[in-house]
Parts: structure tokens; sequence; C-alpha cells
């Protein structure tokens, strides 16, 4: 059974067992189950024109269908949806979205299919509780591609209908307050990881402010029980020795406004939630006591006007700390977040600081309910149109674009994560329009947020009419200006430093497209020369003729499979001209030899390397064979990927010129102990020139375990011969034992490393 049949259900709480603030201060816990006539009136409540007929009906299929099944804890399943359909009536959502609510899991739970819903109720609740329906009930599995799919279906129904948004997060957040009924331990870290890293931020970008704080609380007490039980002590004493502060600033807080002839309509104060403090903690690396937020005050004002007047009452009455002021009426967030912040100190005896925040009602209402706040019904009864509120979410349509981006599904869950949080800066370009950004973001963000192809074809930028490299984290109220060249392209070096899922997605999307085209150009190559050496026709139409004995559905993947290694170039030539195809005959490896070449095909597929841009092309140099364990360097070469060198080698002085085209490169140590593949490293030999010296040079070799690749004498004189040997070693201390080996050998006068 899915993630919703975990836990009991539960009527909405003001304030969850554990101390964690409860949205849309509904009952939570175990103080009874919703009832449908609960639910029914509480709809009627804010809406007397909700078609209840149409709910009833809702209610009473998912009844029928989902019959006897049960919550782990004994609950009827039922229980479930209608907890999630009072959560969003707590929202005084639309009555599709309440519908929605109470059928969001027949289709994956029960036998009800999607088109007994859309002809009973309508296309548009079917379109909704399809959207809601997982992929194929993937979600909560280990599979982090079958997260990531299941992810991507969501992103693209809530771009549809935001709705679907609303009614998956009303579902995460019954599912996460009844989370510890869950025996598994495993499971429900599961689940609180990815409410954490998923639902969390989601509920943040549409503004759901009460939501994202509960999720957030519900999962940091699963994920790190020490420290939440640890900070809620502290909380817990905090308001114990100042049971009275709150009731005392917020009267002093509303005496300071009206003196200043404000109608103060409402002043109340709230503590920072235990995840809030832990991450700030964290964040800032600093302790509790230094803390100055812990606890906030909001002051509701009847006006935007009446905000700037209550600021200025407040900056007057008590002293401000430095650089807490935040504006984010003349500059809103992105999900429609407008609010003044400020911090004060308190007059003696407390000397306690304080956040302020200033707003109107409603600011307020949108500040705590966000996209839902815009789903009310209108005073005359009609409901906002469904795509009108998707419309103004630009995030939703960078995710969008993200998706088509991004090569495989968990690159896309990375991607969408690093989109989601969000820590503002506000940037102007130079004709004045609003560039919203994550803090960290550079001139390529900056580039790519204002258009894919102004970020595509980016070469410079100036910061305030300054220069500044690309690299430069940008500043609260910097005018960008991005210098573009024709025929501009993205620089794999620009993943390492932007932090917006829409330009790395993008920048991946480039090093694929070239990555691919350099392996399609070298297969075309070796193809050519291999016709040519055997004096046969190797034109596209002859090639054509073996596409489907090759399996290959056009010439472009024949190329890529040959430049890949897939392929073999005599393979295609066979295929080409059967009658060339030598008689089969049972193979005879050598002992040992055939396991060394599939685990040396297997590590060219993927190397043991960080610091590297996923899916880049990458060379191990034949002039100093780096090797596990080496003190490495990457060399960029356009259309050719990277070469990697060890850092003393004597060809990297021929690359000091343009020193933008070395990167850092370490060998992943935990990858490169998986990797049973053999490296190769290269010997300079000196032995005696005598036929024993050869035997002895292969048996010491064998005997530290490492394998001959190939052997060359270079230099033979009457006494002694100099040999060129490539070593087969697992890394750096098994080269290192077998240059011992050797060295210990008979005949064998001088053994190094090879360079150059």
């Amino acid at each position: 059974m899915r993630e919703g049949g975990i836990g009991p259900a539960t009527p909405i709480p003001a304030r969850h067992p554990d101390g964690a603030p409860s949205a849309s201060g509904a009952p939570s816990g175990r103080h009874g189950i919703v009832r449908q006539f609960e639910l029914t009136e509480k709809v009627l409540a804010y809406n007397p024109r909700a078609d209840i007929a149409r709910i009833d009906a809702a209610y009473v299929l998912a009844m029928q269908a989902h019959g006897k099944q049960r919550r782990e804890n004994g609950d009827p399943y039922i229980s479930h949806p209608l907890a999630v359909a009072d959560i969003l009536a707590g929202y005084r959502l639309d009555t599709d979205s309440i519908i929605t609510a109470l059928l969001h899991d027949v289709i994956e739970d029960t036998e009800v299919r999607l088109g007994e819903i859309v002809q009973r109720f309508g296309a548009e609740v079917g379109g909704l509780v399809d959207g809601v329906t997982k992929l194929t009930r993937l979600e909560l599995q280990s599979d982090r591609t079958k997260q990531a799919e299941n992810f991507r279906k969501l992103v693209l129904a809530m771009s549809k209908d935001i709705r679907v948004l609303l009614v998956k997060l009303a579902d995460r957040l019954h599912n996460m307050r009844t989370l510890h009924f869950v025996a598994e331990r495993d499971r429900r870290l599961r689940i609180a990881r990815e409410t954490m890293d998923i639902y969390a931020p989601l509920a943040e970008r549409i503004g759901m402010e009460d939501v994202k704080t509960e999720l957030q609380a519900l999962a940091f007490a699963q994920l790190d029980p020490e420290a939440y039980e640890t900070i809620q002590a502290r909380l817990n004493f905090l308001r114990g020795q100042g049971a009275d502060v709150i009731e005392e600033v917020g009267v002093e807080l509303r005496r300071v406004c009206e003196s200043a002839g404000i109608d103060v309509i409402e002043v109340n104060g709230r503590e920072k939630s235990p995840f809030s403090i832990w991450e700030k903690m964290q964040r800032r690396s600093i302790t509790f006591e230094q803390l100055s937020d812990i606890m906030a005050f909001r002051i509701i004002v009847p006006t935007r006007e009446d905000c700037y007047t209550a600021l200025g009452a407040v900056h007057a009455a008590y002293p401000v700390i430095a650089g807490r002021f935040k504006d984010y009426i003349s500059t809103p967030k992105s999900n429609g977040y407008r609010s003044l912040h400020t911090g004060v100190t308190l007059r003696a005896p407390r000397n306690q600081k304080i956040e302020v925040q200033i707003r109107t009602k409603e600011m307020h209402e949108i500040a705590q309910k966000g996209v839902a706040a815009h789903w009310f019904y209108k005073e005359a009864g009609e409901s906002v149109p469904a795509g009108s509120e998707t419309a103004r979410l630009r995030w939703v349509q960078d995710l969008l674009e993200i998706l088509d981006n991004s090569a495989a599904p968990d690159e896309f869950l990375e991607n969408t994560k690093l989109e989601l949080y969000q820590d503002q800066v506000f940037c102007f370009t130079p004709k004045g329009q609003l560039i919203q950004l994550p803090r960290g973001a550079t001139p390529v963000d900056f580039a790519y947020a204002v258009h894919s192809h102004i970020g595509d074809t980016c070469v410079g930028a100036k910061a305030n009419g300054r220069l500044v490299p690309l690299r430069y984290q940008l500043q609260n109220g910097d005018q960008v200006e991005i210098i573009t060249a024709r025929g501009g392209t993205p620089s794999p070096q620009w993943e390492r430093f932007v932090v917006t899922g829409k330009a790395r997605a993008r920048i991946r999307r480039f090093i694929h497209q070239q990555e691919r085209q350099q392996t399609r150009d070298e297969g075309r190559s070796i193809l050519a020369k291999a016709f040519r050496r055997d004096g046969l026709d190797g034109s596209e139409r002859m090639l054509e003729s073996a596409l489907k004995t090759l399996k290959c559905t056009n010439l472009e993947e024949l190329y890529v499979g040959v430049g890949s290694g897939i392929l073999g170039p005599k393979d295609v030539v066979h295929a080409v001209y059967p009658e060339l195809r030598p008689p089969e005959r049972a193979p005879r490896p050598l002992a040992g030899l055939q396991g060394r070449t599939e685990r040396t095909s297997a590590r060219k597929d993927k190397a043991p390397l960080t610091g590297l841009v996923t899916g880049m092309a990458v060379h191990y140099a034949g002039c100093c064979h780096p090797v596990p364990g080496d003190r490495i360097v990457g060399i960029v070469a356009t259309g050719k990927g990277v070469t990697i060198h060890v850092s003393d080698c004597p060809m990297l002085e021929s690359f000091a010129a343009t020193p933008e085209r070395f990167i850092d490169v370490d060998w992943d140590v935990a990858a490169s102990a998986r990797d049973a593949a053999p490296y190769v490293g290269r010997l300079n030999v000196i032995a005696a020139n005598e036929p024993r010296a050869m035997a002895s040079l292969a048996n010491a070799i064998a005997k530290q375990d490492g394998g001959v690749a190939e052997l060359r004498v270079t230099n033979r004189q009457q006494d002694f011969c100099e040999v060129l040997v490539d070593v087969e070693v697992r890394d750096l201390r098994h080269l290192t034992s077998v240059i011992a080996g050797l060295r210990a050998a008979t005949g064998i006068a001088q053994v190094d490393r090879a360079r150059g």
C-alpha cells in the first residue's frame, strides 16, 4: 500500500504533540477522525454555494473503493483522504480540490479507474486526480531514478494546474503527522528525507509558510531526533523563563505604533521553529545563545503606507540591529511574499533581541497561505481560472525547462533541488527588470535567468558598470549587464560555480551534446580508416545497408557506437562485407587475460575521478600514465574532453600559457576501490643484456601480481639494454611494490617511472 496508508487518520491541530506548529490551525493527533458531515460544514462555512452533492458523491465512492482497507494503526483508510480534504478546506479551496483530496488514492490503491472519475466528476477533477496519483506506485522506493521519474510527473502536472501541488502537499502533511506510527525506521527516514529535500521547499516556493514549517519540523524530528529534542528543551526552558514576555512585548509594540497614529489590527508573537534554529546555527556556526531572532513579532496594519510608518516608529523606539532590515514589500519574493523585516533590541532590563515583521492583512494572508490564498472564491462566488495562478509562478516554468534540458531523471532531481532551495538576492538588468536569484548566484546564473540563449552565448559580465569575473557572487541591488558573443557556447567550467538548477541543466545539456558529437566524429574517423586500410568502400550508402544487421536505427547511432567502443570497426566491416568474415573457431584465452580485458573496457565507461563534469570524455595521458594515488590535474581540450596528467608531468609546461584549461581533479577513493580494472603504469628499466634478464623481469612483475601490457626494448648495448614496460597495476601502492620487486630482481640495474 502507498505512503498514504501510514499512520492514523487525524483531525488537524493548532500544535502538533511534539511542539511543531500545525498548518491551518486545525486539530491533529489522535483526537478523533474527521467525519464527513464536519467536512461539508467546514466547506459551507466559507463557500455557501459549494456543490455539496458532488462532495458527498466523492466521499461515497472513496468509502466504497477503499472498503475494508486499514491504516497501520488500524484506523479505516478513508480517514486519510478525509483528513487531506479537511486540510484543504482549512485553506478554503474550491470544490474540485476537495473532491480530488477525497479521491486522490482510489486509482492507485483500488479498482476504480480514471475513466470512471472523469465520467462522474468531470475532466477537471480527473486531471487533478491523475496528476496527484503516483507514477505506477513508485514513490518511496529506494531507487533514486524511480523517485526522480515520479517527481518529473508531478512537475508536469502542477505546471498545468497548481492545485495538484496543493493536494499533494496536504497529502504529505497528513502522512508526516502520522509518520511515527510507521514501524520500520529506514522507511521513516526515507520519507522524512524526501519531505525535507522536495516537499518542504516546494511549499516554500508557493508561499505556504505554515506547511513548510510543519513539514520541516516533523522531518527534522525523524532525521535528527537528538538535535530536535535538545532545541525543543531549550525553547521550553525559555518559555518558562519568560512566560509573560511575548504578551508584554506585544502590548508595548502596539503602544509604540498607535502613538504614531497607526490603527493597529493585530500584534502577535511567535518563536522560531526548531529546524530553522538548527539550520541557522549550522549555517553561521553559532550557538543557540547567539541567535538574535528566536522570538519574532508580527505587526498587522491596514495599509502599505502604514507599514513604513510603523517601521519608523519601531526604529525610533528601539536600538536597531545592523544588517537585519529587509524590504520585501518593494521587492517581493518570487513566491509573492511581502513584508518588512527588522531586528531591534528591547529596552532594559530585558535587553533581548527580537525580529519584527510588519505587513498588511492581505500580505499576512499570502504569507501564511501562499498560492492557496489566491484560490479563494471571489465574493461573487467565481473561482480563480485553473491556469492563471500557475502562470504567475516563473519557477514552475524554470522547472519545466530543467526537465527538458536534463539528460537523465536523477540529474533532473538534482537540478530541481538546486532550484527549490532559495535564499534570494535581487539584481537588475540595465533596463531595470528585477531578477531574483539564490544567494551565491553568479553572472552566469543571471544570464540564464534572463534567457537561455543569453546564458549560452555569455562571454563576460559587468556589475554596476564594472567588469567582473563570471564566478563573481552577485550582491543585492547589483545592476548586471551580460556581454554575449555570436557563436559563444557554455564552458564546462561554469558548472563548478553556478548555483541555479536551470543554469546547470543547460550547461550539462551542452556538454552531453558536445560529447556525443566528439564520439560520433571519432567513430566516423575510425570507420573510415578501417575501410581504407582494407581497400574497401565505406561510403554512407554501404554503411546504411548494414544498419539492420548491427541493430542501429541510423548512421549517427552507428558512429556513436563505434566511437564509444560498443561496436568494433571490424564488426562493421564484416557486417557490410559478410564474405570477409573469418570462420569462427573456439577461443583459447590465456589464463587471466579475459577478466583483465573485461575490467579494462569497463573502466572506460566511467572514470573514478572527482571534480569532473558529468558525462565528459576522459583520457589518461600517455606521457605520464597516472594511476590511483598519484597527484593529478586535468587539462581541457576543446573537442577531446579532459586529459588526466600526473601533477609533475613535464608536458604540463606546454599549457602554462593557458591556465584556464587546468581543472582540479582527484581520485574517487571509494570508486577506485570498487573498480577492479587495471591501470597502466609505464616504467623505464635498465637490465643486463642477457636472455635471463627478461625472464627475471617478467617473473618479478608476476610475483607482485602485476601484468605486462606491453614491453619494448628502446636501446641495446653490448652490456645492457633499456626497456620500456607498461605494467598493469591497481594503484600507486601496487606500482611501488612492482618497482621494488624489479629492483631486487637478478639482472635488473635500475627501475624508474617513465616521464614524457
